[in-house]
């Protein structure tokens, strides 16, 4: 057998070596000049003046996102089974609960159709999830948001460089988006993700926040050439600041973001049409004219023909690495416990569930390396 290709991993080049080693020896390891140089050009890379503020994850921006917009105890937040449990669980972390909608059998994305009956006089918030990489229908989410009153909270974990309608992910008129820079997202910085928010109030909120609730950010504090010791702690915060060295990473992954999507499409474009006619349903594209990130290929195996699972084991049997995104949050202990959710109640997400399979799309990936994956759909499926 050939050597076991792995489901994922980082395309990490020079550039980026040089960076951290760069960062390594000036002395700032932690939140500092590199760190402000990654936000400044995440929020030009963005654009529309937006303002942005680097943590270590995406979980903590979504935390940080969900804290500055007012979200509390007893709150209602609309989000979709259909995503990793990070998503739902930074509104248990406020005392909010998440309302479950089901998804888009087509796209994976939350079902904008159905998002108005799960509106309650507690409903504060939504969070679309852009799954895989292909962007919601955001012109539906943000009306029935200005209809209702709501903040929009996009989730955006794989969603770089996105666009709906023609505009970036993270550009649209929602209140927050998040990013994830994950090791095995479009780009990396390890750990890492960004808020990007047009909103001044929520931006400053999430920079206190961010870091224990100090009203001055300590990079000013630490490089003024003025005393300048005294803080004040305004707020319990946290401790969400992205590193310096990781920062130094996502510098130069962010210049190959737009590289990096072309090779993820050209990939996916060569699964589609070399799937064609076997018993699969291959992910959607984006819509003409828009872009996804292909975060994710996740394909559909078509009932009857094989288990999931062993078509998994039998992809790994010939050195392959898949994956399943995701198990739906309902069919979690955690989620179907605390709120009574049965398999059933979301069917479109456990159907796709129970037939989706992600195969390996990363840009160092070879083109022998796709070949390969492609073999060993066609002998399996054929």
């Amino acid at each position: 057998m050939s050597s076991f290709l792995p489901f994922a991993l980082p395309d990490i080049g020079e550039e980026e070596i040089q960076e951290v080693v760069a960062s390594l020896k000036s002395g700032w390891l932690t939140t500092g000049p590199k760190t402000k140089q990654f936000e400044n050009d995440f929020a030009a890379f963005i654009g529309g003046g937006v303002e942005t503020i680097a943590v270590n994850s995406a979980t903590a921006g979504l935390h940080l996102a969900l804290e500055a917009i007012g979200i509390g105890a007893g709150d209602e937040v609309i989000t979709t089974p259909y995503t990793f449990t990070a998503t739902a669980e930074v509104i248990r972390y406020l005392g909010a609960h998440p309302v479950f909608v089901d998804i888009d059998p087509t796209t994976f994305n939350i079902d904008s159709a159905k998002i108005e009956a799960a509106i309650t006089s507690r409903t504060k918030a939504i969070i679309p999830v852009h799954l895989g990489g292909l962007a919601c229908e955001m012109d539906a989410i943000l009306s029935l948001a200005e209809k209702h009153g709501l903040k929009i909270v996009e989730d955006a974990a794989h969603a770089l460089p996105t666009t709906y309608r023609g505009k970036l992910i993270g550009s649209l008129t929602s209140d927050i988006t998040v990013f994830s820079f994950y090791a095995t997202k479009t780009i990396t910085t390890g750990e890492g993700g960004m808020i990007v928010t047009r909103h001044p109030d929520l931006a400053k909120r999430c920079r206190t926040m961010r870091l224990h609730g100090i009203s001055r950010d300590v990079f000013d504090r630490y490089t003024s050439s003025k005393p300048s010791w005294h803080y004040e702690v305004i707020a319990p915060g946290f401790k969400y600041n992205l590193t310096d060295i990781a920062s130094s990473i996502g510098i130069h992954q962010l210049r190959k973001a737009r590289l990096f999507q072309a090779k993820r499409a050209a990939m996916a474009e060569m699964y589609t049409q070399a799937f064609a006619g076997l018993p699969l349903t291959p992910p959607p594209a984006a819509p003409a004219g828009d872009m996804h990130a292909w975060h994710l290929y996740v394909i559909r195996l078509q009932p009857g023909i094989i288990d999931r699972a062993e078509f998994i084991s039998k992809m790994a049997d010939k050195g392959i690495g898949c994956s399943v995104h995701f198990i739906p949050l309902h069919l979690h202990p955690y989620w179907a416990e605390t709120y009574r959710l049965k398999p059933t109640d979301f069917p479109a997400a456990l159907e796709n569930y129970e037939r989706a399979v992600s195969l390996p799309i990363y840009t160092k990936m070879a083109k022998d390396d796709q070949e390969r994956v492609i073999a060993a759909v066609r002998e399996i499926l054929a």
